[in-house]
């Protein structure tokens, strides 16, 4: 717990000090004027903020999940799992990309992820729980799929997507707090109509609006990402090993860890209706229907 939160405060250290070195670059130091929004600052500024938050946490995913998980290089050369490592490196070198780092972390949960800041610079996890409650066809289609992840460019266009979102959502909050400030100021005033600290907790409760709002269109593309990965891994492992994996973890429901939603790969969605906008992942039945019609 304490590592995972000493993480946390480094990476936040981290995207504070590298915005201010870029702003400083860039000669940004605010958006407001005398005369209102500079609304080319404000652009940069958001910018800057949305897209090197989200980049900075890419180009150290794979430290993360290290200190995350406690976890274990599998070689090639291993007598338990060699096959795990030998088949990442298989499918790796059919999609000619740099074999990724493998390693296997010890959890009764049914779970497996890939990470890294490019194709060429990625590792691919698994539980202990995967491996013992899956057959090795079963987990191959797993493998296929994380190696699809990786070949995709999944975590890179991740966090494009996620830093274009999150600059957009800073600007817009922060337009409208301005115009809601202004349309509460009456003729005679000088000052805003809102006092700074008002301001501010406007500010702030409109870029969770707007973020909430946003959210429907990060998790179509990250459930777009999943039904490319599939595709790609029941190529690279044979269709009917992809779909045995989905089928497995379909009966492997009370083995899933939803508490790391950003290093899993095979999440089950149970949403309907509403809240399916907001799921990252789609149903397993739809995965399995689509890898089926192919």
């Amino acid at each position: 717990m304490f590592r995972r939160i000493g993480v946390f405060l480094l990476v936040n250290v981290l995207v504070i000090a590298t915005i201010g070195i870029v702003l400083n670059l860039l000669g940004v130091r605010g958006y407001m004027t005398a005369n209102g929004i500079n609304y080319t600052s404000l652009m940069i500024i958001c910018l800057v903020w949305g897209m090197v938050g989200s980049f900075i946490s890419l180009f150290i995913s794979k430290f993360m999940a290290k200190m995350a998980y406690r976890m274990q290089k599998i070689e090639d050369n291993d007598p338990r799992l060699s096959w795990v490592s030998v088949k990442v490196g298989e499918f790796a070198k059919l999609e000619g990309i740099k074999k990724p780092e493998v390693y296997i972390y010890d959890s009764p949960e049914v779970n497996a992820f890939a990470t890294g800041p490019t194709r060429n610079n990625s590792l691919v996890a698994v539980s202990s729980g995967l491996v013992n409650n899956m057959s090795q066809d079963e987990v191959e289609g797993v493998l296929a799929h994380e190696v699809g992840h990786i070949s995709n460019g999944d975590m890179v266009t991740m966090a494009l997507a996620q830093g274009v979102l999150n600059a957009f959502v800073m600007f817009l909050s922060r337009v409208a707090a301005f115009a809601i400030s202004q349309a509460l100021r009456s003729d005679d005033d000088e000052g805003p109509g809102l006092g700074g600290l008002a301001h501010f907790a406007l500010v702030f409760v409109l870029d969770i609006l707007f973020g909430i709002l946003s959210m429907p269109i990060l998790m179509w593309f990250s459930r777009f990402r999943e039904f490319r990965a599939d595709a790609l891994g029941a190529k690279l492992a044979g269709r009917h090993k992809m779909i045995a994996a989905l089928e497995r973890l379909q009966n492997n429901t009370d083995r899933i860890d939803k508490s790391e939603p950003n290093l899993a790969a095979f999440k089950i969605s149970n949403k309907s209706g509403m809240m399916r906008l907001f799921s990252s992942h789609p149903p397993l039945e739809e995965r399995i229907n689509a890898l089926k019609r192919v």
